[in-house]
């Protein structure tokens, strides 16, 4: 297993298709990272405010609750990328290492749709939130919000498993290779 990840990890390292995948993994985490750190700088402050007698942050708890929410799937696309999902390969370690590829490929397709399938349900859930124009209780910030950084992040998500499964399925497909 170690060495087959070894002998994907350097195959198509060098495409543009694959650093801009990359890329775009690594800025979408990054912005998620951003975000969640600001929130717990935010709930910092506003505990150091109170204890200190000045009044802490108005609706500090729900800056996180939409911070959480918004960002915990802007990390998911790199973890994808990098394949650093579960995967379990017991009932295949007898298989030769083709037909091993193939198979994860296929897993990974079926990945992939899973992964389309949450995103339109999640745009279905931000248009419904949208029309109904619910609000936080002290902020009054828009609750479908946080809809959209989850919409990019399955979105994205879900290409990088398709274009993942795609080079894995067949050798046609090499010129697309994404790890």
């Amino acid at each position: 297993m170690a060495e087959r990840l070894n002998i994907e990890a350097k195959q198509g390292e060098h495409t543009p298709l694959f650093r801009a995948l990359r890329a775009i993994c690594l800025a979408s985490a990054g912005l998620g990272g951003a975000v969640i750190f600001a929130a717990s700088l935010s709930v910092t402050l506003s505990v150091v405010m109170r204890n200190l007698g000045v009044g802490g942050i108005r609706g500090d708890f729900e800056l996180v609750e939409l911070a959480c929410a918004a960002c915990a799937s802007l990390f998911l696309p790199l973890c994808q990328f990098n394949k650093g999902h579960v995967m379990v390969d017991l009932f295949t370690l007898w298989l030769k290492p083709v037909t091993q590829r193939r198979f994860d490929g296929v897993w990974t397709l079926i990945f992939a749709a899973c992964w389309a399938f949450l995103t339109w349900r999640i745009a279905m859930g931000l248009l419904e939130m949208h029309d109904y124009g619910d609000r936080t209780m002290l902020l009054r910030a828009p609750v479908w919000w946080v809809y959209l950084p989850a919409l990019l992040g399955t979105g994205l998500s879900a290409i990088v498993a398709f274009l993942q499964g795609l080079t894995m399925v067949s050798s046609a497909f090499r010129g697309l290779e994404v790890r």
